[in-house]
């Protein structure tokens, strides 16, 4: 068994959870209102800028030169995409700006400060989790998710979605390098790290599509 087959199958209840989730559900089927779609799309936003300045974080917490080129060129390829995030919320009429201002909900921020947290405390490997779990389900639902969106607002091309149907694209090459550089690794205590971060961030990531059903009239499908 490689490591990336060990990290599939010691999270596999906890990815299951999370495609489990209502929301979900709700979002590859077209059922979710321009509003909340909005929401969801300011909280990406939230998340989404801090990826550049996570992989940097990262590279400066690693001795491991073949991790730390593999941040850079990385953070190359992410740089900028959270303002397509913004570019989707103003084609759908939404504030980008008053969207960029605002602060994100407590669940996006728990994520993004477990993230910092796990990359200083516990490893600079742990990033690798997070990376599994965000373009994972990207890859799995984004381009679903994006076409079920675009019927039932209907939106012509990318817009709106450009963000979701662009990473959907760009998070399977990510998730073949994830495969092949993971598999690469064999420091038991990093691939440790790994499994146990991407744990937390299907939980962490859950609790931001709870709060988002939640805070928007969908609490009796958020359990």
């Amino acid at each position: 068994m490689t490591f990336y087959d060990r990290l599939l199958a010691e999270t596999k209840d906890a990815r299951s959870d999370f495609i489990s989730l209502p929301l979900i559900g709700r979002a590859l089927n077209g059922d979710v209102p321009q509003d909340l779609y909005l929401d969801y799309l300011a909280q990406a936003y939230h998340h989404v800028r801090h990826t550049c300045p996570l992989l940097a974080f990262a590279a400066s917490r690693t001795q491991d030169s073949r991790y730390q080129g593999a941040l850079f060129r990385y953070l190359d390829e992410e740089l900028g995409h959270h303002e397509w995030i913004l570019d989707d919320i103003r084609s759908l009429g939404g504030d980008a700006d008053a969207a960029a201002r605002d602060k994100p909900s407590v669940a996006c921020r728990l994520m993004i400060c477990y993230a910092y947290y796990a990359i200083e405390w516990i490893s600079p490997y742990t990033l690798l989790g997070m990376v599994h779990v965000l373009e994972g389900m990207s890859v799995h639902l984004a381009e679903r998710a994006a076409s079920a969106i675009q019927k039932t607002f209907g939106l012509a091309g990318d817009r709106g979605v450009r963000y979701l149907r662009s990473h959907g694209a760009l998070d399977v090459q990510h998730l073949s390098f994830l495969q092949s550089f993971v598999n690469g690794i064999g420091d038991p205590a990093a691939e440790d790290a790994i499994v146990d971060s991407a744990t937390m961030f299907y939980h962490l990531y859950s609790g931001i599509f709870v709060d988002l059903a939640a805070r928007r009239g969908g609490a009796r499908n958020a359990a």
